[in-house]
């Protein structure tokens, strides 16, 4: 995601694949498809292993850590936009569960979920196309 919560690149793998190794072809993506990015926030889960891959193709890398002051949920600075799209996204049907059988399937439904938030966005409609008004 960028600042704004709109999605740069997209990679799908199964649920038993370890972050790093989604955090290492989502750079990938990025250093392929554009060459504004020039730094990456990332939560804990992650480690030297992407800070690494992603100073080899030109992004900085930096892991926020959390406050160990802090007690319950307590939202990260500007890592907050990420949760804030996972549950904007999470109104598209076809993303809450699983029902595509090829990794390429579920790409395609979240590019297309992402289409119809921008478009509601620059529309300034609240109610998404496909949910009938109330």
């Amino acid at each position: 995601m960028d600042v704004l919560g709109l999605v740069v690149a997209v990679v799908v793998l199964a649920a038993s694949a370890h972050e790093n190794t989604a955090g290492i072809a989502l750079l990938e993506q990025v250093a392929a498809h554009t060459s504004t990015v020039s730094k990456a926030l990332v939560d804990q889960g992650f480690k030297n292993s992407v800070v690494t891959y992603g100073a080899a193709v030109g992004i900085d890398v930096e892991v926020v850590e959390r406050n160990p002051a802090d007690r319950g949920f307590v939202p990260q600075p500007k890592r907050w936009v990420v949760e804030q799209t996972f549950g904007i996204l999470a109104f598209h049907r076809r993303l809450v569960r699983d029902y595509e059988h090829r990794l390429t399937s579920s790409v395609s439904r979240v590019y297309w979920a992402m289409t119809d938030v921008m478009a509601r966005r620059l529309t300034g409609t609240s109610v998404p196309s496909w949910r009938p008004a109330a």
